[in-house]
């Protein structure tokens, strides 16, 4: 069921059409309707960004490779545009008007490069549904501009000819696991290899990111966290807000009415740790 849709984005001046598939499956008891956790992932290369939501500026210099978030964000429509560090709203690189964002569901907003290498960005919702006892879930999400991939744990295929911008997941044994990246089909690597610690009861969402033509592919992760058994509400996770000045862009866009976050945090944030 799609509830809700993001348009008129705009990235060098083309516009698409973004959708959020299958919120429904994911959203939280009625007492948590009217609000969603919205966390963001900066995945564009060489290109830090002032960030405006609703013709405001909500950050300055929001670096690539960074996760922020999650934001209780309330159910509404919001501009979203990014600029070039001190520049107006007006001269936006990459621009969503009227996102309308629904209520109860767990939602990651990724910044990153279309398989082509132009920017976009990409809405994924996240899977909170419960995991059994000893076993992590681990989502893998192809926002690079590279060819298909396979994603390897060990040395052994888990993911295979994953594709911009889709996603793969499975739940696996709790522990650390050596994951690399490589074009797919073959051994070569693209990404990795990087020790992957997936704690019991988590989610950990990898993004590939990056530019195999300028040969700067890079991972990012998030966690979320509290999917021991089934959530009282929707369970947050974390973007890595140490050390970012999130809080008090939260409490000035909270006294506006606007509970909107992108930005801050740091690379392969995990949950209450910040760098990993």
């Amino acid at each position: 069921m799609q509830l809700s849709y993001f348009r008129r984005v705009a990235a060098g001046g083309a516009v698409a059409a973004l959708a959020f598939a299958g919120v429904a499956a994911f959203t939280a008891s009625p007492a948590y309707a009217a609000t969603s956790k919205v966390s963001v992932v900066h995945g564009i290369p060489d290109t830090p960004v002032d960030v405006y939501v609703n013709g405001k500026k909500t950050l300055n210099n929001f670096k690539p490779g960074d996760v922020a978030g999650p934001l209780n964000l309330a159910e509404g429509e919001y501009d979203i545009a990014l600029t070039k560090p001190g520049e107006p709203v007006g001269s936006a690189i990459l621009k969503v008007d009227n996102a309308e964002v629904p209520g109860g569901a767990n939602i990651s907003l990724a910044a990153h490069l279309d398989a082509a290498g132009k920017p976009k960005i990409t809405p994924f919702v996240n899977d909170v549904s419960k995991v059994d006892a000893g076993k992590a879930r681990l989502i893998v999400r192809h926002t690079a501009a590279a060819p298909a991939v396979d994603v390897r744990a060990g040395g052994t295929p888990v993911f295979k000819g994953l594709t911009n911008p889709k996603e793969a997941k499975a739940d696996v044994d709790a522990g650390t696991v050596k994951a690399d990246v490589v074009l797919a089909g073959t051994d070569t690597v693209a990404i990795g290899p990087a020790d992957l610690n997936l704690k019991e009861g988590t989610a950990t969402i990898v993004y590939a990111i990056g530019s195999a033509e300028d040969k700067n592919l890079d991972v990012v992760a998030q966690t979320i966290t509290g999917l021991h058994s089934a959530p009282g509400g929707v369970p947050s996770g974390d973007g890595g807000q140490a050390g970012t000045g999130v809080q008090t862009w939260w409490y000035a866009l909270a006294g506006a009415g606007v509970l909107m976050l992108l930005g801050g945090g740091v690379r392969m944030a995990t949950a209450r740790t910040g760098r990993k």
